[in-house]
């Protein structure tokens, strides 16, 4: 369980590549990097923007595939090309006026780290890199790509009484 009070959170921000897909990345062979993406933590995504929670994707990536996914599942804030995450970080809340302590930020590597450190509630999978798992609250038992966001997606909706409670979460 997340030690941490979750009825504050009102955003949660994921990377992708280790977070929402899994670590290693096949190469279509036009170049193109393909990633993964777990049906659980899609369903668990698209319920927390139909509960409120705000759910941005930040990544230093750059493929079309991600945007389409995580915008088809309701996700208004995916940000591309991140070269250094705390500025983009900085600009999403200052955007929707969120105070560090209401911002989960699940990493599972160097890049995510200074968000991490700035976040009220860092958290990561269970294979990230040992810095991460330092600077985490709370290190999911699951892999990324393979449910770590359903993992605490659904913890946060637990604790603020929307999971499972209306009719939205029984379909897409």
């Amino acid at each position: 369980m997340i030690n941490y009070d979750l009825g504050k959170i009102k955003a949660i921000v994921f990377d992708v590549d280790g977070v929402l897909s899994q670590d290693t990345i096949p190469l279509h062979p036009g170049g193109e990097p393909m990633r993964t993406a777990n049906i659980k933590d899609g369903y668990a995504i698209q319920l927390a923007v139909k509960m409120g929670l705000r759910i941005a994707i930040m990544t230093g990536g750059d493929t079309q595939s991600v945007v389409k996914r995580y915008s088809h599942l309701g996700v208004a804030d995916i940000y591309m090309k991140c070269a250094v995450k705390i500025t983009t970080y900085r600009e999403f809340t200052a955007k929707y006026s969120l105070a560090d302590d209401e911002v989960m930020y699940m990493g599972d590597d160097i890049p995510d780290y200074e968000v991490m450190k700035q976040c009220g509630c860092p958290v990561c999978p269970a294979d990230a890199c040992t810095d991460i798992k330092e600077a985490s609250i709370y290190v999911s038992n699951v892999c990324g790509g393979r449910g770590c966001a359903r993992d605490v997606i659904e913890q946060v909706l637990r604790a603020q009484g929307k999971w499972l409670q209306t009719e939205k979460a029984f379909g897409w």
